[in-house]
């Protein structure tokens, strides 16, 4: 695996982690706390909500859904 894409498998992780421990968590919120753009932001949550992981339930916001998901390091 190339090391951007490990690099980038390790921060969407994170930002899961993140937003499960916190709830509920905005947009602004995960570019504060990981020091990304909001682009960036926008790419990772895209993938985890693409995998069902997360949701927006109002613009701006999101939580983790109730998929059971195995972490693994």
């Amino acid at each position: 695996m190339k090391p951007s894409t490990n690099r980038m498998l390790t921060r969407i992780k994170a930002v899961y982690m993140f937003i499960h421990e916190k709830g509920t968590v905005s947009t602004q919120q995960l570019v504060d706390e990981f020091g990304i753009t909001p682009r960036t932001v926008q790419r990772d949550l895209n993938v985890l909500a693409f995998n069902g992981l997360v949701q927006s339930p109002t613009k701006g916001k999101w939580t983790t859904t109730q998929k059971k998901v195995r972490l693994t390091s």
